[in-house]
């Protein structure tokens, strides 16, 4: 008996030893990129290669015109490559702005306390309390925080594929939100212990009770905001997604906790501990709610996330059948690493697959 129980405790032991070793290459990975994301290359046949260089910001000191040039009679569709028009940076009366919201939570990785916390949101050029909008929530990976998109700056690149996707009718325009995806109070102050990795995996609790009524009580989405409404009624009208820990928790939390507040989703790069395939299928046995579209999206050379989000997604449709390829499911692999390189194209897909339903 003691030999099954020392034999067991080593097995643990280990499970948890390897986790924590792909924690560490994944906050490796996720802290390099952005060294490497410095400029941005166009291709001969004027394309953005998603397996080029990239960078934050949009690709334009403030004019359009020179990139509107180049395909100009081209729209974008969901594939391997962003058009550089939907990347050139618009002003004006064409631009969206970026607004600075601070919301108040709880410490659900700690005491469960109050404090306030604070986020990134794009609204649509023209944003307007007389219309309705859809809302996309936009997480970060493990070493990042609500401005790993760059969203905190009006030369967003997200911004940009969101101005230009609107501007071209590609799109209905809608609002994105990039929170900062830990459900814990963190901290910058040296030798103080800020919120652990538990903290992404308890976020569901502060999408459910915080910031999406927050998002629903001051902006104009399609949800009737009153205290205790029900979040599900809405649920067409949202869309979560997120790179690396945050494709995690689109899976995990997304589609496994929250289905009743979300119906599309979007997985690019999705992290180590993600649920595997068959753990969602059986998550999602006797669902009632409709999985609008998810959409995924990984790097073959991603030493960081290919396994993962290979065991965690790929397989889905051939387990599950809430997921049908080619109606309301999407895996997309092709050549690239653990960047924004493959992030920003799946960024720039997933905003053509969100709110179809309509």
């Amino acid at each position: 008996m003691k030999k099954k129980i020392v034999m067991a405790m080593m097995i643990s032991c280990m499970a948890l030893t390897a986790c924590g070793n792909e924690i560490e290459k994944a906050i490796a990975a996720e802290t390099s990129y952005s060294a490497e994301a410095d400029s941005v290359e166009i291709v001969e046949d004027g394309a953005l290669d998603a397996t080029s260089g990239n960078s934050d910001d949009a690709s334009s000191d403030g004019s359009t015109t020179s990139q509107e040039t180049i395909a100009d009679d081209q729209h974008a569709e969901v594939g391997n490559m962003v058009l550089p028009k939907y990347t050139a940076l618009r002003t004006g009366e064409d631009a969206g702005t970026i607004e600075r919201i601070t919301y108040t939570t709880h410490d659900y990785a700690g005491d469960g306390s109050e404090y306030t916390k604070e986020a990134n949101i794009y609204l649509p050029a023209g944003y307007s309390e007389d219309k309705k909008y859809n809302v996309m929530i936009l997480l970060h990976g493990i070493g990042g925080n609500e401005d790993e998109w760059g969203m905190n700056k009006s030369t967003s690149r997200v911004k940009a594929i969101m101005d230009n996707l609107a501007y071209y009718g590609d799109i209905e325009p809608f609002i994105v939100v990039t929170p900062n995806g830990r459900a814990g109070r963190t901290s910058d102050k040296p030798g103080e212990k800020g919120a652990g990795i538990e903290s992404f995996y308890l976020f569901g609790q502060e999408l459910r009770n915080d910031l999406i009524p927050y998002i629903d009580s001051h902006y104009s989405t399609y949800a009737d905001y009153s205290e205790g409404y029900d979040l599900s009624e809405a649920r067409a009208h949202r869309a979560i997604a997120g790179l690396s820990m945050g494709g995690m928790q689109t899976i995990n939390i997304g589609i496994g906790e929250c289905l009743d507040m979300f119906g599309y989703f979007g997985a690019f790069s999705a992290a180590p501990t993600s649920n595997v395939a068959s753990k969602t299928a059986s998550i999602l046995e006797g669902n009632e709610y409709p999985i609008y579209y998810f959409y995924n999206i990984c790097g073959l050379q991603d030493r960081t996330a290919y396994a993962s989000h290979l065991a965690a997604a790929k397989t889905l449709p051939a387990v599950c059948d809430q997921f049908v390829d080619g109606e309301n499911y999407m895996w997309q692999e092709l050549d690239g690493h653990h960047d924004f390189r493959i992030w920003y194209l799946g960024f720039y897909n997933f905003a053509q697959l969100v709110f179809q339903n309509e």
